[in-house]
Formats: structure tokens, sequence, C-alpha cells
């Protein structure tokens, strides 16, 4: 059986979303550090998208479009398999910013249950989800921080 978009698409998207069931679901198994978090999961994803890319580049039915115009970029996506590298792109580059979120998220002491809803839009809506956590982050101040700052003030 020849590859085709269509079952290329269909083994991408699992693998994605193993990824992101993992950071929601178990985000301290260990599995999810060797897995996802250490960027094994992205990297398949971003090894897949230069494969789709060098294929469509120089393989024998080189994609017609480009990224010059909207107009280019239409007829790039035109093609199932410029329309897979295009979303291979996104399921990579989004994971890779759920499993920044998810690190950062610890560093900052951000409990697991309010960066979910930031992971599950960046997952469903990409930069939606980023500018949620964005304003998590930016907002959220960890409960030591805050009796330790109303302490000092006494």
């Amino acid at each position: 059986m020849p590859l085709s978009p269509d079952f290329l698409f269909s083994v991408a998207n699992p693998i994605a979303l193993l990824g992101w069931a993992l950071l929601v679901l178990a985000p301290n198994w260990r599995v999810t550090r060797w897995l996802v978090l250490s960027g094994a999961l992205p990297l398949l994803l971003a090894t897949a998208y230069a494969l789709l890319i060098g294929y469509q580049l120089l393989g024998p039915g080189a994609v017609e479009g480009g990224f010059s115009s909207l107009a280019d970029v239409a007829v790039l996506f035109r093609n199932p398999w410029g329309l897979l590298a295009g979303w291979v792109h996104y399921l990579c580059f989004d994971l890779c910013l759920g499993i920044w979120e998810s690190l950062d998220a610890r560093r900052r002491g951000v409990p697991h249950a309010l960066l979910v809803p930031c992971l599950l839009l960046t997952f469903l809506l990409g930069p939606v989800g980023l500018l949620l956590y964005a304003g998590l982050r930016r907002f959220y101040q960890p409960v030591s921080v805050l009796v330790s700052s109303s302490s000092s003030s006494s």
C-alpha cells in the first residue's frame, strides 16, 4: 500500500493527541517526561514535516504555490501533500507550545488545574491558548509569594 496523505494524516493526529493527553492527564508520569516533555514526540512530527517538505520540493510531483502571497499559499494547500505538511507543522508547533507552557508553569508554581484550560485551548486554537497562558503567567501569584509579601508588609 503506497503512503497517501490521508494515511499519514491518520498517523500524525494520534501521535500529537497522545502528547496532549499525557500533558493534560498525566503531567508528572515518567512516560510523559520521557516521551513528551523531552521533546521526543515533537521531534518525530518535525521529522515527518521535514520529509514531507523534502518530498514536495524534490519529489517527482513538486507542489505548486509558495509563501509570497495569500494566493500562493492557497495554491500550496490545494495539494493534499502541501495541506498535510501544513497540518503536521501545526501539530508539531502547537505541541511544542504546550510543552513550554507545562514546563514554565512548573517553574512558576502554577497549579496544573489552572494550566489545563490553557493546554486545551492551545491544542484546539493554538494562539488563543497562548494568550490565556500569557495572562495566567502574568497575573498568577503562588500562595507562598502572597503570604510572604503580606507578612513582610506588616
